[in-house]
């Protein structure tokens, strides 16, 4: 195939602007997932203040699980209070809900983060699922406002580094 210069210049032009782009996502990814991370060290710390902050003042939450009889329920919180409460009040071990395979997805000041996790408390495994965050950008800052779960025992694959910090 015949490459003329100016198809030469063109290609590179190109991979420069994917390798510009690719920083900038990179970048705002950083920022987007800070708030998920302030999440989680709250919830380890059973520090509630810290968690609400990452989270906007009207932030809803629901959960995807089955009942004991197999059924599918979608459970819906119309706010963090409870869930915070829970956080901060005391308990006999800390809480842990590492994450992985973390997939970002952003359009202008709307981002959402789709994410594995396995819950632990002290060193037992609760449950395993997905999260998936929904969150907004203003003043600079990214916070939370919708968080959705699932929520199961069965089928978890968990990555052998993160079970094995639980041992």
């Amino acid at each position: 195939m015949f490459v003329t210069n100016s198809m030469k210049t063109l290609i590179l032009v190109l991979s420069f602007c994917s390798c510009i782009a690719q920083a900038q996502v990179d970048t705002e990814g950083s920022s987007i997932m800070k708030p998920i991370t302030t999440l989680f060290t709250g919830l380890n710390l059973g520090d509630s203040s810290m968690v609400r902050s990452a989270f906007t003042a009207d932030a809803t939450m629901a959960s995807i699980s089955k009942d004991k009889a197999g059924n599918v329920t979608l459970r819906r919180e119309s706010s963090l209070t409870g869930f915070l409460k829970a956080i901060g009040s005391p308990h006999k071990d800390s809480w842990s809900e590492p994450i992985w395979d973390a997939r970002i997805e952003v359009d202008g000041n709307f981002a959402q983060v789709w994410t594995q996790y396995a819950f632990y408390a002290g060193k037992n495994f609760i449950h395993c699922g997905v999260d998936a965050f929904q969150l907004i950008k203003t003043n600079a800052t990214w916070k939370i406002f919708h968080l959705v779960d699932t929520r199961r025992k069965d089928g978890c694959s968990v990555p052998k580094p993160i079970s094995d910090q639980f041992k």
